[in-house]
This record gives structure tokens, sequence and C-alpha cells, in this order.
């Protein structure tokens, strides 16, 4: 997987080397939170304590990037001499890191939710839900693949996966809200509910990163 936002040049702008830099540095993120995203499927679905254990201290990884990555294109933007392309880029890249932001605090919340719930026995809707978190990841990969490519098709293509995620949501939540004759606490249907809602603004975010792919490429929003 090859990011290439610019043709190589013997001499390039400051502009264009930063930029150059930052694109690698918010692949790098991403793979940091397609990880976190993973960690919380397995502490979710595994019931893999240790996995959820991860997720904090990757999550501090991330917002580091976050920040540094913010205050990089700030940097440019008001230092340097950048071209309408290199603000378009840095533009896309400021909105693109903080979907990515958003993602990972999801993804600790996912593991939040799995120690909480997991005294409880399985719910029979788990099954269900973890479908729809593999729907989610699957369109986080996509859209970072589209950023490694500039590839718009996929980008916008992205929106349409997210139709998928909605509808697993809608039918899931149908299910929790009403669930009768409930055994004991209903602790577990709520940690549920909040866990597909989590998945669900996962995805919507994903749908952010590809869209602003087609940004970058296009200019249109």
């Amino acid at each position: 997987m090859k990011a290439v936002f610019y043709h190589p040049n013997s001499e390039k702008p400051e502009p264009e080397r930063n930029i150059r830099r930052l694109e690698r540095d918010v692949l790098r993120m991403g793979a940091l939170v397609e990880q976190s995203f993973r960690l919380s499927h397995q502490a979710l679905f595994a019931r893999d304590l240790i996995a959820a254990e991860e997720l904090p201290r990757l999550d501090k990884k991330i917002d580091r990037f976050y920040r540094q990555i913010e205050s990089d294109c700030t940097s440019i933007m008001t230092l340097q001499t950048p071209t309408a392309q290199d603000l378009r880029c840095l533009s896309a890249f400021m909105q693109l890191v903080r979907d990515l932001e958003r993602i990972g605090d999801y993804a600790k919340d996912l593991a939040e939710i799995a120690i909480k719930i997991f005294p409880y026995p399985p719910h029979p809707s788990l099954t269900e839900i973890a479908l729809m978190s593999h729907h989610a990841q699957a369109m986080l990969a996509t859209s970072l693949v589209a950023l490694a490519d500039l590839d718009e098709v996929n980008g916008r293509r992205i929106k349409f996966l997210d139709d998928e995620v909605d509808n697993a949501y809608d039918n899931l939540y149908s299910i929790l809200a009403h669930q009768r004759d409930v055994p004991g606490v209903i602790e577990p249907i709520l940690l549920l509910t909040l866990a597909i809602r989590c998945l669900e603004r996962m995805a919507d975010h994903a749908t952010n990163i590809g869209q602003r792919v087609a940004y970058i490429v296009t200019g249109q929003r």
C-alpha cells in the first residue's frame, strides 16, 4: 500500500516536503486506530480482558498523533506559503485526524463496555453485533486504503457501505429495546445498546474519512 500525494521531485518546496511527512503520520495514526478497533472487538466478543486493558495505552498514542498533526497543519498554513492544493490537503488532514481520534475514543469505550459486561452470560444478539463490528472495521480499512492510494472512487463508495451498518443498528436497537421478560438486571442490555451506538458512530466517522479523501482529490465536498 503506497501513499502518493505528489509526484516525486528532486527539489521539493518546504510545504510539500512537510505535507508528505504529515501524510505518513496520518497513515501511522490510522494504523493505530485500526489496531484499537480490532482489540476492542476482541475484548467485547472474545471476552478478552487483556485486550481491553491495552486500549488506554493505545488511545494515548492516538491522541498524541492527533495533537501533533493538527499543530503541524496549523504551522504550515500560517508560517509557510502553501499552494491552493496544499491548503486543501491540510484542511482535509485536520478534519480527517479528528475522525480517526473519535474512532479511537469509541474503541476505548467498547473496551470499557467489555469489562463491565464480562460477568454476565453472553447475550443472544452478540453474533449479530459482532457482524456489525466487522462491517465497521472493513469500512475503516477501506477508507485508509483510499487515503493511501488517493482513490476517490473507493472514498465515495464507503457511504454506501454505511447503509449496512445503519440497518444493523436499527434492527439490533429494536431487538434490545423491546426485549421482554428480562431475567435479573437490565445492565447487559443497556451496555449492548451503548455498544451498537459506538459501532454506528465509528462507521459514520469512517464514511467521513472517505469523503475527505474525495475532497483532497477533487476539491469538491
